[in-house]
Parts: structure tokens; C-alpha cells; sequence
């Protein structure tokens, strides 16, 4: 089955650096196609919703320089690829006019296509708002629930994964989606890890929770809700077609501050990207949702999938 993955791209050195880390992971993996996607501001001052009433309205000369530009940034981004050995084949590139937004564009674009995951780059400096196009991909972060999002901090070589395992559906799913990416990668390798808050213990979900996506029969044989899930996650993972000796459990550790534990167990066990499940929206911050955003805020030369 073929994976497709939306890739926005600005020109920046962030965005090169998630260009590189896609190709260093998934260059092999045939089956795997990149959507790359450059949003043109309109540079209407304020008046980009001119363009939702009338569609037609004939761009300015600034908007046509921006596109222009926009068209450079993908054709070097594509170049990039090709060199990291990701053939032209498995590229396409779009430009789209911001109308509502840049934020709102790439969110539309994600969401209305059928994308397995977006992918975005953000500077080092810590926070989301200075991610990249600035407040957009804090935007995005908070806004794009549909749609897996990939956060690419800095530079990321290793081909090791922190799945952060816990009693929800919302990180069971996200282990599917981690599945289904890696189920063609020859040497991917995946530590399942639960870090047990000192505080603020979130209670396990109900096994009946889990049915509408496994289903009863599923479940009755892999929930181990009193292990942390930790046997189902790994089913999910090798239903997937990930084999076992690819995937490792981690000791489970107690710490104050959970987010802080994960990065570091991923330091620790050089793993490059930390995969963990989100709460759809509407459904409470929570001690789950604050560690996914305090993840994002604080990862260096990281890579964090928010997925679930």
C-alpha cells in the first residue's frame, strides 16, 4: 500500500532539514511518495477573504513574484531529494495562494487530501511559535487534528523510534499509524517506552474504549491494560508487518516531569524520532495532551510525531 506524505516547504534551512531527515528514513522505501507543498502569501494586507468572495480576482504583481518564488523553493526541495536518492517519480510538487492564511492553507491542503501525515520544519530555539513560518506551525500544532503531523527540529540521522506507551486509544493508534509508515523499512528500530507521571496519573481507559477500532475479539486476546499496554502496542506494530526483533521494551520509569523523562530516554537510546498519541480535539487537555505539547516545545535535534 502506497503512503503518501504533505511536506511544506518555505526555502528555509528548516524545511531542508525535514527534506533530509524524510530521506535519510524512506529513500529505500519505494512505496512512499512526498506532496510537497509551497504556500504563496496573497500580501493582500488584510484582504485575503477579497479572494474567497471572488475567486477570479486577478493577482497583484507581488503575488506573482511570490509564486514565482514559491515555484524556486519546490524545485530546489525537489532537487534536494533527487540527490538524497528519492527519485523524481515519487515527487510532486504544488504552490497554492494563501486565502485564509498560510497556517489555514496548509491545514486545508492536509486535511482535504489524502495525506498519511504532514510534515513540517521548525527552528531550534524551543518553542512552537518559533517554528517554521513563525506562528504558523503553532497553528498547525494546535489546529490540524485530522491528519498525522511530523515536527522535524534540527538535524535527525538516527533510525531509532521512543513510542511513548500508554492506556489510551488515543497512543495505540498511534503506534498503527507508526506501523503502517515503517512496515517497509529494512532496519527502522522501535523502544516502547512508558514514563509513569509522580503526579497527575491519567486513569487507563476502559478496555470497551478500544472495540470500535480493533474490535471485542482483538482485544480480549492483546489488551494488557495492566502492563501499560505494552503487549499491544507491539501487536499493533507487528500486525503491521514490523517484526518483532526490531521492536525493544524499555523499563518503565517514574518521573516529575514526563515530557522531560521522554526526551531524554530518546537521547539516551539514540533514537531520532519520539512518537506519541494525541487526544482528538474536544477532549480535554488532560496530563496526555500537556506532555504531547510540552514534547514539541522542548525537543532539540528531534523529530516528534503527533499522531492518534
Amino acid at each position: 500500500m502506497e503512503k503518501t506524505i504533505l511536506v511544506a516547504i518555505d526555502g528555509s534551512v528548516y524545511s531542508a532539514n525535514s527534506l533530509d531527515y524524510l530521506a535519510r528514513l524512506f529513500a529505500a522505501d519505494s512505496s512512499l511518495h512526498l506532496h510537497l507543498l509551497a504556500v504563496a502569501p496573497s500580501g493582500g494586507a488584510g484582504k485575503e477573504w477579497m479572494f474567497d468572495v471572488d475567486p477570479h480576482r486577478s493577482p497583484t504583481a507581488g503575488s506573482d513574484r511570490r509564486t514565482q518564488q514559491a515555484h524556486r523553493h519546490l524545485r530546489e526541495a525537489g532537487e534536494r531529494l533527487q540527490r538524497a536518492g528519492i527519485p523524481a517519480v515519487r515527487i510532486q510538487t504544488r504552490v497554492r495562494v494563501a486565502t485564509g492564511g498560510i497556517a489555514a492553507t496548509i491545514r486545508d491542503e492536509a486535511e482535504r487530501g489524502s495525506y498519511d501525515s504532514l510534515v513540517i520544519g521548525r527552528r531550534g530555539l524551543g518553542g512552537v511559535g518559533s517554528m517554521l513560518f513563525g506562528s504558523t506551525s503553532g497553528e498547525l500544532v494546535e489546529k490540524c487534528q485530522r491528519v498525522p503531523l511530523w515536527i522535524v527540529d534540527g538535524k535527525v540521522s538516527s533510525h531509532r523510534f521512543l513510542l511513548a506507551v500508554h492506556c489510551q486509544p488515543a497512543s495505540l493508534k498511534a503506534a498503527d499509524h507508526l506501523g503502517f509508515v515503517l512496515k517497509n523499512h529494512p532496519d527502522a528500530e522501535i523502544c516502547l517506552y512508558h514514563s509513569d507521571s509522580v503526579f497527575g496519573k491519567q486513569a487507563p481507559a476502559r478496555a470497551e474504549e478500544f472495540h470500535a477500532q480493533w474490535g471485542r475479539a482483538w482485544c480480549d486476546r492483546h489488551l494488557d491494560i495492566d502492563n501499560f499496554l505494552f503487549y499491544a502496542h507491539a501487536q499493533v506494530l507487528m500486525d503491521n508487518g514490523v517484526g518483532r526483533r526490531r521492536i525493544t521494551q524499555l523499563p518503565v520509569q517514574m518521573h516529575l516531569d514526563v515530557s522531560g523523562d521522554l526526551l531524554r530516554q530518546a537521547r539516551a537510546h539514540n533514537c531520532g524520532t519520539i512518537v506519541l498519541g494525541r487526544r482528538p480535539r474536544g477532549g480535554g487537555t488532560g496530563q496526555f495532551k500537556g506532555v504531547s505539547d510540552k514534547a514539541v516545545k522542548q525537543a532539540e535535534n528531534l523529530a516528534v510525531w503527533l499522531a492518534g
